[in-house]
């Protein structure tokens, strides 16, 4: 019987297949707080995003912690053989950017959420673009689909990946093997937008509790203090 949430048997041994070897071979692991994670129920976990590979070790986080990881993709994804058949067959939601349907990928999170799923969100929408690695300021997709559900907001910071593979980079840096670090944090505390009316600015500042909450996680394991502001992506990046 399939747990709620979670792919079926054989594909959830293909990912970790391929994941598990490189997740615990070539990176040493600092993992936090993983007791922060509900174990069941509909979820929405918002995490930092550094590195192209950080889905999969944040994924084998929430995977060794009792929760399978349903990521968002590029629709295009989808396209390529192979890769888009095991993106379906792994339950991962389709994202259309910049189209009439990109509510689609909202929606079909929703019903991921009522099934009891782990919906992993990357609120900045891609890499960070910040020159000291912290995040930006998020989308607001997070935020909307967690007052329209009801369902708690998990905050994830990590740190490492991006030493593993930078930005903009096609080579992997393997050796000496990187340290990918993972803290969980309390669900964030929305409780003051709910039941308003879901409009520009309550989405804007309940994303904006969100990515306090990661950036505040993610200077607890760096031992840094916090920048005051996000930084803002420039319009053409």
């Amino acid at each position: 019987m399939r747990r709620p949430g979670w792919p079926s048997r054989f594909w959830v041994a293909v990912a970790v297949v391929i994941v598990k070897p490189f997740a615990w071979l070539l990176v040493k692991k600092d993992w936090r707080r993983a007791d922060r994670l509900p174990r069941t129920g509909g979820i929405i976990l918002a995490t930092n995003h550094l590195s192209w590979v950080d889905p999969f070790l944040i994924s084998h986080y929430l995977y060794n912690n009792g929760r399978w990881p349903v990521v968002l993709a590029k629709s295009g994804l989808f396209s390529v053989p192979v890769i888009g058949h095991m993106l379906r067959a792994l339950r991962a939601i389709p994202v259309y950017r910049g189209s009439a349907e990109a509510v689609h990928s909202l929606r079909e999170s929703e019903e991921r959420i009522a099934e009891g799923a782990c919906v992993l969100f990357y609120p900045e929408g891609t890499c960070t673009r910040d020159p000291r690695f912290w995040p930006m300021e998020g989308k607001t997709g997070a935020a909307r689909l967690a007052l329209a559900t009801g369902a708690p907001v998990i905050p994830v910071a990590h740190w490492g990946a991006q030493e593993i593979l930078p930005y903009g980079s096609k080579r992997p840096r393997l050796f000496p093997r990187k340290t990918f670090r993972a803290l969980a944090g309390e669900p964030v505390d929305l409780s003051k937008y709910r039941g308003q009316t879901i409009h520009a600015d309550v989405l804007r500042d309940a994303t904006a509790d969100i990515m306090e909450a990661i950036t505040s996680l993610l200077a607890e394991l760096r031992g840094e203090e916090e920048p005051q502001a996000p930084f803002k992506k420039p319009a053409d990046n």
